[in-house]
């Protein structure tokens, strides 16, 4: 190996040097999840003819299982594959899924999209354990470099959020593509972008030395016996058998209330009994961890409605106002753009802190990325206020409730990665990982639920009434949201007891 892992991990200044390429295979491949991710609802609804409660609880469907997969693909990196063959194996199957959908999206929607489902499962849980491996323990540097790490996936959800959805509606390029392959052609740079990624990874392994090897390999930290090669490609074959019965439980939503409410449990289940094997210091820590993954679903339930409600939101009450720019674009991508630049900001706000003794604890900051959760939701609910009588209102004040909730965002989703690293003990980092994705899961399951419940409009209604019906879920959500937030603060010198030494 060229480095050894203490060499990675003594690095100087604010960000190892290995963080810049897993930056960019991160970036094409949130590309590619993202793209995918802003096309789903308005394609179900303007090309599948889906009612918009059932395209809701599609979405949910899809995305549950998306982040539900993670748990799985960490597991087997964990105990399998490592980090690296997994996030490979995860990139082709993806790749394969674009390609699917771009050969025709109307008849292999389903098909398509179950590829990309696994696929993201063994690619999205690996890459972020491999980030929280270029530091030692207690790093106060870790939160910065997620936090950067964190602006390389919304440069990716910038770039195709706005561009697949743009491209599919015809708002890009509608002189030189064929109004029947807008489609095709919108899934299809999904493929383009994640081969990219899977090139840079190849030239990236050079400098990782040890991290994210498979178990059992020569070089690897932790020594162990190697694995058989017929437990590798058993996962391999696995994780294809998997992909039919995706489809079939993505399209009949009623499979996958059945699935939620048996993995959860399950997961739970065996997350005790691995804890029954650790010290009572590194269970405590568990603990500490199971409290930010519950209440991390509740914060997916309600900010994922970008891809849900609020895409229908986008379409049908939203003005350009906004540099003329497309509203379902500017929907799907104006969150990752303003991370790109507070993420880095952040994250040195976070050091200046640390430096004087003056950082809030993780759960505060949790606590405190409700409460602008809730708040954005409140501006949400504010558009109203600017609405003419055909319920048309400003893209400008709907993008303000977009900066609001970005703010939220950069309190708990880069520090939640970090510290499900620091909570966790080496042997079960990509479980733990896993599980962080597992709630993300159930958070996408309730946005899917929530979405369908704000899509209540009567039959022969007038989208004035469809504007005052969602806004005042949205209200409705806020409100949660900030009691949450409150909620956390109270409780954060227990969590942070739990926590011990980890900050």
């Amino acid at each position: 190996m060229s480095l050894t892992l203490d060499e990675i991990q003594n690095f100087k200044g604010k960000y190892p040097k290995q963080i810049w390429s897993l930056f960019f295979s991160e970036m094409w491949e949130r590309f590619c999840f993202y793209g995918m991710r802003g096309m789903l609802v308005f394609f179900m609804i303007s090309q599948l003819n889906f009612h918009e409660k059932e395209a809701n609880l599609q979405y949910g469907a899809t995305q549950a299982f998306v982040y539900a997969f993670t748990f799985v693909g960490g597991l087997f990196a964990d105990k399998i594959l490592g980090f690296r063959k997994s996030l490979f194996w995860g990139g082709l199957l993806m790749i394969v899924g674009s390609l699917i959908l771009a050969t025709d999206p109307h008849k292999f929607f389903f098909l398509g999209i179950a590829f990309t489902v696994v696929g993201t499962g063994f690619f999205k849980p690996n890459i972020s354990s491999m980030v929280g491996q270029l530091y030692k323990p207690n790093d106060s540097r870790a939160d910065a470099g997620f936090s950067l790490f964190y602006a390389g996936i919304n440069l990716g959800a910038l770039l195709g959020g706005y561009l697949c959805i743009a491209i599919g509606k015809g708002e890009l390029f509608a002189s030189i593509i064929p109004e029947e392959l807008r489609w095709h052609l919108a899934f299809g740079f999904a493929a383009v972008v994640m081969v990219v990624s899977l090139i840079n990874f190849v030239f990236t392994q050079r400098s990782l030395g040890s991290i994210g090897l498979q178990p059992g390999h020569p070089d690897n930290e932790v020594k162990s016996a190697p694995i058989p090669k017929w437990q590798e490609y058993g996962v391999y074959v696995l994780s294809l058998i998997f992909v039919p019965i995706i489809m079939i439980m993505v399209a009949k939503t009623e499979y996958t209330d059945y699935f939620m409410w048996t993995i959860g449990p399950l997961t739970l289940i065996y997350l005790f009994y691995e804890m029954t094997k650790v010290t009572p210091s590194e269970r405590k820590k568990l603990w500490a961890a199971l409290v930010f993954i519950l209440f991390s679903i509740l914060f997916w339930g309600i900010y994922e409605q970008s891809g849900g409600s609020l895409s229908i939101f986008a379409a049908k009450n939203l003005n350009k106002d906004l540099l003329g720019l497309d509203p379902n674009g500017v929907n799907n991508s104006g969150g990752a753009f303003f991370i790109i630049f507070l993420a880095p900001l952040i994250g040195l706000l976070w050091i200046w802190l640390n430096k004087r003794k003056i950082e809030p604890n993780t759960i505060i900051k949790f606590g405190l990325g409700f409460i602008f959760l809730g708040l954005g939701y409140y501006v949400l609910f504010a558009t109203r206020f600017f609405a003419n009588l055909q319920g048309i209102t400003s893209l400008n004040f709907f993008t303000i409730a977009l900066l609001v909730i970005t703010l939220g965002e950069l309190c708990l989703s880069p520090i939640g990665l970090s510290i499900m690293t620091k909570l966790s003990t080496k042997n079960l980092q990509g479980m733990m990982m896993g599980m962080w994705f597992l709630a993300s899961a159930y958070g996408q399951y309730v946005a899917g639920i929530i979405g369908a419940g704000l899509a209540t409009a009567k039959e022969g209604s007038t989208n004035y009434d469809a504007l005052i019906t969602y806004t005042d879920g949205y209200k409705q959500l806020g409100l949660y949201a900030v009691i949450a937030g409150v909620v956390l603060i109270l409780i954060s010198p227990v969590v942070k007891k739990l926590m011990q030494d980890v900050k």
